[in-house]
């Protein structure tokens, strides 16, 4: 029989899972070099998107070729990824479009030197890496050119980032129901309704005083966009990491991973917002 004056076990405090303190830090530095080359010069911000991309698409590309086998060519991706940012930023969509266009043709072409065995499942990679990274990037560099663009970008890293806040505080207080236990276990119904909540508020703040004419209401509509379309990045992203069986995709960031653990979300958002933006209060 048990000692009735043993004391009761202390019950575990729930855990973040990375090193909290680190994670603040390089947010904190990040958001810093963001918003000071956002306001300075928009050539400067254009780079620091593209030195992005370059350095997701070694991340994905290495965790492939390490994980799967598959050798997606970079670079021809580098390349042409870093070119897309900028043709997005010159010549809009149209530009966007012709260097996706050329990047993957580059990569078929590039892969040729190489021998015939697994060619196709290489290029396929190498097309679909191209895509999620660099091309839906571009987005952001299409915001830029509105005559209000670094307000557009600011709204979009905020809503994206509110939301990711939102779903981490709520779903880590609240959190009961397992969203989608089969891909990213940690994710709960409460969290998504908590990225909801925080993005809506922070988008009818960001349109009614960020954002040359637009309105609460429209913020409304944006962040609830967000917060769907943040969480299916997540989600999405974590599909490709349990595929490769490895928990992050580098470890560049300490605290955060690498630069594609950061990506996950902002990627898939980055139309999203470009887009109902054009639609609420024009191209600029």
């Amino acid at each position: 029989m048990p000692d009735a004056a043993e004391p009761a076990p202390k019950p575990q405090k729930k855990s973040a899972g990375r090193d909290l303190s680190a994670a603040i830090g390089v947010g904190v530095g990040l958001g810093a070099v963001i918003v000071a080359s956002l306001f300075v010069v928009k050539a400067v911000f254009v780079g620091v998107i593209a030195v992005a991309v370059v350095v997701g698409l070694w991340e994905l590309t290495k965790r492939l070729e390490e994980r799967k086998g598959i050798r997606a060519p970079l670079v021809p991706l580098a390349l042409g990824g870093a070119a897309m940012v900028v043709a997005g930023y010159v010549r809009g969509a149209e530009g966007a479009w012709v260097a996706m266009a050329l990047t993957a043709l580059a990569v078929l072409v590039w892969r040729m030197t190489e021998p015939p065995e697994n060619y196709l499942r290489d290029v396929t990679a190498g097309v679909f890496a191209a895509f999620y990274v660099p091309f839906l990037a571009t987005f952001v560099a299409m915001m830029l050119t509105a005559g209000d663009g670094p307000q557009r970008v600011l709204t979009f890293l905020l809503l994206t980032v509110v939301s990711d806040t939102g779903a981490y505080a709520v779903g880590w207080r609240f959190g009961r129901h397992k969203l989608a236990p089969r891909i990213s276990p940690g994710k709960t119904r409460e969290g998504l309704l908590g990225a909801i909540a925080f993005a809506m508020v922070a988008g009818a703040l960001c349109l009614e005083f960020l954002i040359d004419g637009g309105a609460w209401w429209q913020g409304l509509v944006l962040g609830l966009a967000v917060a769907v379309s943040a969480t299916l990045g997540d989600l999405g992203e974590s599909m490709i990491k349990r595929d490769l069986g490895i928990k992050d995709m580098g470890t560049l960031l300490p605290g955060h991973g690498g630069i594609m653990d950061r990506l996950d979300s902002l990627l898939p958002t980055a139309p999203v917002v470009w887009l109902l933006l054009v639609l609420f209060v024009g191209s600029g």
